[in-house]
Order: structure tokens, then C-alpha cells, then sequence
């Protein structure tokens, strides 16, 4: 197509060079033609290879959509095993009062200046702002909170949140995507002898009762002209594929810019989680802060205390809390992974909608230039060109790209 565009150039750009023979004229009007309805059919075989390569993806998105709700369940069942264990926790959270609240005066100050070092090495902004916050949340916090891992719970909540927010935006894109390549590839668009580029000649004439178009669908009422048996242009016939495809590949990219999310519960407390992640949750609502219990003795005196000399059923309570909050956790970044890979199965259909898009840019190009109510057989067509100072033909030439 370059060749052909570069040749039509030469030519309308052509003023005072040689003189070009009738029979070059009519050469240059046959190979136009020729090589124009080759690329057009080599556009359509890539149409059909990128339809099946989608229809692949979308085969192991709905595997891996099965995953994704299996590991949901059993994330949620785990959740609302922690909750239930964290209520009955709450409801004795007198036993051992005393002492854990003595613990946490001491550890307050460790748990501040450990915190804040990390953030000013670590995250660099607004020290003075988060130091206020901290100083808030640590006051308004209780040990008892600390015992039974609040600010693990409370991530995990807020997690889960996301993570629902993000699955369906992400499956709300590709809904709308879907749909819309649905009607695009549908067999009564792409019936078997058209798709067989062997067979096709993209700009020969349609013999009436054509199924190439279903008129009652919306597709056909976008595309026909009216009456239906009016001839279609070169336009009116491939202009709707390129908005769909279009409109297919914008629907797939939208929620890449509605979610800056980061995966968060990739890593969790005690396995190196990243300081990004740490930095965020610290400027959020400080709870971040608590992931540096461990570097504080008397942080790690309340962690250990057992107080089931005075009530029996907390430490029973309280190892189910934890067991539950470790299979929450664990689903949780069960979850986080398969969501990863579900979007790079989304990016990969984007990219696939990219493709196709550019595949067909120049035919799109060529159809707006040759919009005329012609019917829709292309023709490339040369010759002279009468200057208005020249009684006859002088040396210009030009050339038309148009149905004929």
C-alpha cells in the first residue's frame, strides 16, 4: 500500500516530467486495482487470524474466572470466620486489661519513633503530617487492638474491597467489549465464503439476497443504505467495521485508567512486604505503622501475653482468630495473583483490538478518501490534467482512488 501511495504521490506531484503513455496510464490503473484488492483481502485473513486468537483468550479468561470464584469463596469464608472470632474477642477484651494497657504506654513511643524513621529513610513526604496522624491513631488505638492483629484484619477488609471494585470494572469492560465484537463477528457478518479470502474479491458486486448482511440486525440498519437494494459505496461498507473495532479497543482500555491499583496483599507482615505499599498505608490511616510491632520489646510483650488463666476460652478464641486470619491472607494473595493474571488477559485482547485496528487504519483511510455515492467496485484511474493556461494536456498527471 506504501508502493501504491507513494506512486499516487510521484504522479499528482508530477508537473513537468515526462510525458506518460495512455498505455502506462491504463498499466499503472490495472496494478493499482489488483494490489489494492490484494491488501484488502490480506486485511480480512488478519481479521479472521485475530478473531480466533481472541476467542482463544477469552476461552482461558472464563478458566481462569472459574479460579478466581472458587478462591472469592474461600477467602470470604476465612473473612467471616476472622470477624467472628474478632467479635468474640472484643466481647472478654476486660481479661488482661490492666496489664496490656501498661504495656502499651511503653510501647506507643517505640512503635512512633520506629515508624517515622522508616518513612523519612523511606517514603520522603509530609513527615510532619503524618507525625500529627500517627500521634492521633495511637492514642485513639488500644492494645487490645494490637493482640488480636486489628491492622491485619483491617487490611484485609479494605483489600477485599478493592479487589471486588477491580473485578468488576474489569469485567464491565470487558462486557461492554465483548459485546460489541459479538455483533462484529458474528456469521452473519463473516458467513464462511467470506472469510475464505481465497474466494473473495472484496470489491465485486454482491449478488442480491446476500446474507454478508442480516438487514434486522443493528450492525445491517448501521451499514445498509435505504431502500435495500440501493448498491453499497465503498465507505458506507467498511467505515462501521473500523468504529466498532474502535469502540471495542477503547471499552477494553478504559478501566487500565479508572484503577491504579497495586496488588497490594502480593506480600503480607513478616514477608518483606514492599515500602510502597507500607508508605501508602501509612499515609492513609497510620495502621501501616503497626507492621513495625516486631521491633519493639514492649509491643512484643502485648502479642504475648496469654490470658486464658483468667478466661479459658481466649486462648481457644484467639488461636481461632489467628488461623483464620493467616487462611484469609492466604487467599487473599491467591486472589491478588489470579487477578494479576486476569488482566494480562485483559491487556492481551486489548492488544489483539490494537492490532486489528491497525490493521485495517489504511483501509479505513482509503474509504474516507474515496466516500462517493458510486457503488463499491474500486477502481485506481489515471490521466492528464488540463492546466487553465494550456490549450491541451501538459505534463501533469493525476491519479483517483475511487469506486467506479
Amino acid at each position: 500500500m506504501k508502493t501504491l501511495l507513494l506512486l499516487v504521490g510521484l504522479l499528482l506531484s508530477w508537473e513537468n516530467g515526462r510525458a506518460v503513455s495512455d498505455k502506462e496510464l491504463q498499466e499503472m490503473s490495472t496494478e493499482g486495482s489488483k494490489y489494492i484488492n490484494k491488501e484488502i483481502k490480506n486485511a480480512l485473513k488478519e481479521v479472521k487470524q485475530i478473531k480466533t486468537l481472541i476467542e482463544q483468550t477469552n476461552e482461558e479468561r472464563k478458566s481462569l474466572l472459574g479460579s478466581l470464584e472458587e478462591a472469592k469463596k474461600k477467602k470470604e469464608d476465612a473473612l467471616n470466620d476472622t470477624k467472628d472470632s474478632e467479635t468474640k474477642l472484643k466481647a472478654s477484651q476486660g481479661v488482661c486489661n490492666e496489664t496490656m494497657t501498661a504495656l502499651w504506654e511503653e510501647c506507643k513511643p517505640c512503635l512512633k519513633q520506629t515508624c517515622m524513621k522508616f518513612y523519612a529513610r523511606v517514603c520522603r513526604s509530609g513527615s510532619g503530617l503524618v507525625g500529627q496522624q500517627l500521634e492521633e491513631f495511637l492514642n485513639q488505638s488500644s492494645p487490645f487492638y494490637l493482640w488480636i492483629n486489628g491492622d491485619r484484619i483491617d487490611s484485609l477488609l479494605e483489600n477485599d474491597r478493592q479487589q471486588g471494585h477491580v473485578m468488576d470494572v474489569m469485567e464491565d469492560s470487558f462486557n461492554r467489549a465483548s459485546n460489541i465484537m459479538d455483533e462484529l463477528f458474528q456469521d452473519r457478518f463473516f458467513p464462511r465464503k467470506f472469510q475464505d479470502t481465497q474466494y473473495y474479491s472484496p470489491f465485486s458486486s454482491f449478488p442480491r439476497g446476500s446474507l454478508f448482511f442480516n438487514p434486522k440486525s443493528r450492525f445491517a440498519r448501521n451499514v445498509m443504505p435505504f431502500p435495500m437494494l440501493e448498491p453499497l459505496n465503498f465507505h458506507d461498507m467498511f467505515q462501521p467495521f473500523f468504529d466498532m473495532i474502535h469502540q471495542a479497543q477503547q471499552a477494553m482500555d478504559a478501566h487500565m485508567h479508572r484503577i491504579p491499583y497495586h496488588f497490594p496483599m502480593a506480600e503480607f507482615p513478616g514477608e518483606n512486604s514492599s515500602d510502597r505499599t507500607v508508605c501508602k498505608e501509612i499515609r492513609h490511616n497510620s495502621t501501616g505503622c503497626l507492621k513495625m510491632k516486631d521491633q519493639c520489646e514492649k509491643c512484643q510483650e502485648i502479642l504475648s501475653m496469654d490470658c486464658s488463666a483468667n478466661d479459658s476460652s481466649q486462648m481457644q478464641l484467639r488461636q481461632q482468630l489467628n488461623m483464620s486470619l493467616q487462611l484469609a491472607e492466604k487467599f487473599s494473595k491467591l486472589y491478588d495473583q489470579l487477578l494479576q493474571s486476569y488482566q494480562q488477559k485483559m491487556l492481551n485482547t486489548s492488544s489483539l483490538l490494537k492490532q486489528l485496528n491497525e490493521q485495517f487504519t489504511w483501509v479505513s483511510q482509503l474509504a474516507n478518501l474515496t466516500h462517493s455515492d458510486s457503488q463499491h467496485y474500486l477502481h485506481v484511474s489515471t490521466g492528464g490534467v488540463r492546466r487553465e493556461r494550456c490549450s491541451s494536456k501538459c505534463g501533469g498527471v493525476c491519479v483517483q482512488l475511487s469506486p467506479r
